[in-house]
């Protein structure tokens, strides 16, 4: 296994730590929120990290293409998720579940489409486009907005969404040209 697929892996382990920090939040615990940011962070570090290293290292792998993403939408989608439902969270620290639901269903549309272009082509080709990779920052400039509760989550959510759908529209396009 290549080292980029090890921090690929690494990133995917964040994932525990960071729900169990805001699983036990408490305000008289708040230095939790600041764990769950700063491990957040260090999956987005991680993220820039493995793609550095497989094209300098020209080691970019079939598992590699696998991973990576995975990896985002774990690190992405349980921060999301459990700023939406953990009960034991301030309002502030809340993100809106309809902004989950369209970041799941983006997610939940390129999935399909890749099984669909697996199944009909015989061969797995993942390659984000420029809009997606936005609408995938964008969502990861969410999660440190909430957590230290900066006044910019709302436009930051919209934002997110907006690209979200965007580039769900654009890969539906794209693979509607594929299978054209």
């Amino acid at each position: 296994m290549s080292l980029a697929n090890k921090v690929s892996v690494f990133r995917i382990l964040l994932v525990p730590a960071i729900v169990a920090s805001l699983l036990y939040y408490h305000p008289h615990r708040d230095w939790l929120r600041f764990v769950a940011l700063g491990l957040f962070v260090l999956g987005i570090a991680s993220d820039a990290i493995d793609g550095f290293l497989a094209r300098w290292q020209n080691q970019q792998t079939e598992l590699g293409t696998l991973l990576d993403p995975i990896a985002d939408k774990f690190l992405i989608l349980s921060a999301l998720i459990s700023c939406s439902t953990i009960e034991g969270l301030p309002t502030w620290m809340r993100i809106p579940a309809w902004f989950n639901l369209v970041v799941i269903s983006r997610d939940v549309l390129l999935v399909a489409g890749t099984v669909v272009l697996f199944a009909i082509q015989g061969r797995w080709s993942v390659r984000p486009s420029r809009l997606g990779k936005w609408a995938t920052f964008a969502q990861m400039l969410v999660i440190p907005a909430v957590l230290l509760g900066l006044p910019l989550k709302t436009p930051l959510v919209v934002i997110a969404a907006i690209l979200s759908v965007l580039s769900a529209v654009s890969y539906v396009r794209m693979g509607i040209r594929v299978l054209g």
